[in-house]
């Protein structure tokens, strides 16, 4: 059985959200609003600010909606009146799920988020139900051609990254979330500026799954996506590439 990585995660879930560019544009300006409220309109000195503008320019955001989703939060728009939620829960086959969401609103979403769960198999928990599946870290990622597998772990590990993997496409790089903004201005330095540069939660145990019980799983998923609420949906499912293949083609 095969595990996927978060990038892998990122990029199949990418896929299957080409049709709905204009709803991700509207979760990124939400995120880059938030954090320039939170933390400054300067992305030198405001990682998360930095890490929603990368977001941006990696799913193709124009830089006008950009700016002006910073320009909300300096001008103190209603629009950014929105507050950080996480939901925790279970899917089918006993897979851990975070939901990570910016609302205006917590009752209307926990309502919307717990029912996305019962109708898909799954249940919803407390907060840390399931979290302490996952390790919250920086998570800097890198095209494999960047530099080679052993150049990349060295220049990692000497910025004070816990670790970097590194497979056909691309190298992932993890590092405490204290040290994200050192570690990732130090790789930039060296290799430019990374394909994606986020906090993440990345699994420390992995369920594996049936074909059928995937195919709910990315069902859910899907589906809790496409809330507006919705920002970021983690899961530590486990398929075989023949699986995954097979379900993404369908």
């Amino acid at each position: 059985m095969a595990g996927h990585s978060q990038y892998s995660n990122i990029m199949h879930r990418k896929g299957r959200q080409d049709a709905k560019r204009a709803k991700i544009f509207s979760k990124i300006g939400r995120e880059i609003t938030v954090a320039a409220k939170l933390g400054g309109a300067d992305p030198g000195g405001n990682p998360r600010l930095r890490a929603a503008i990368l977001w941006g320019r990696e799913e193709s955001m124009p830089n006008d909606r950009i700016k002006k989703a910073i320009e909300t939060a300096i001008g103190g728009a209603s629009g950014a009146d929105y507050e950080n939620v996480r939901y925790e829960g279970y899917g089918p086959g006993g897979v851990a799920i975070i939901v990570e969401g910016l609302t205006n609103n917590r009752n209307r979403t926990a309502g919307e988020i717990r029912s996305n769960f019962s109708k898909y198999g799954g249940n919803m928990g407390e907060t840390n139900s399931v979290s302490f599946m996952f390790d919250h870290v920086g998570l800097i990622v890198y095209k494999a051609d960047k530099a080679s597998a052993d150049a990349m772990f060295e220049a990692a590990v000497e910025c004070g990254a816990d670790n970097c993997e590194s497979g056909a496409e691309f190298h992932e790089i993890t590092c405490p979330l204290d040290d994200f903004a050192a570690v990732r201005d130090a790789l930039e330095a060296k290799f430019g500026e990374p394909e994606k540069a986020a906090f993440v939660w990345k699994p420390n145990v992995m369920a594996e799954v049936t074909e059928d019980q995937a195919q709910t799983i990315l069902k859910l998923i899907d589906v809790l996506e496409d809330n507006d609420d919705v920002q970021i949906v983690t899961t530590n499912f486990s398929v075989s590439d023949e699986i995954m293949e097979r379900l993404m083609a369908s």
